[in-house]
């Protein structure tokens, strides 16, 4: 199993970038995958969450409304459109991979402690 971040980068403020996960080694249709971020002396935080099974989303109240995570299972990639981009946002990025339960969706989905294999995290610079 592997999961390989890239896109990251230097952008300025309300600028956006695309992230792409690629996924090997298990079908992205048996499991969700999870966005997280970790800025430089803070906790790794979760960002968004998507079902393998039917693309079901879930999005924590910072960026809701500027981020969007997609899923093209055939070319085994998992997208994270970040728009709105603020320094706030300056951090790794990361994704990570869990069990897909059929749950209704909410914050419990990005415990980190269920999620079994993580990428080695992309950079991301929003520049003011």
């Amino acid at each position: 199993v592997q999961l390989v971040e890239s896109g990251g980068g230097l952008v300025q403020t309300g600028g956006s970038l695309r992230l792409s996960c690629a996924a090997s080694g298990f079908t992205l249709d048996d499991y969700a995958v999870g966005w997280f971020r970790q800025a430089p002396g803070k906790e790794r935080e979760g960002l968004s969450y998507i079902s393998g099974s039917d693309g079901a989303t879930y999005y924590v109240d910072s960026v809701k409304g500027r981020f969007t995570m997609t899923s093209d299972n055939a070319k085994k990639t998992v997208y994270l459109q970040m728009n709105s981009l603020k320094p706030e946002d300056t951090a790794v990025y990361y994704c990570a991979r869990r069990d897909d339960e059929n749950v209704v969706l909410g914050p419990w989905v990005l415990r980190r402690d269920e999620y079994d294999y993580w990428g080695q995290g992309t950079q991301v610079t929003v520049s003011s």
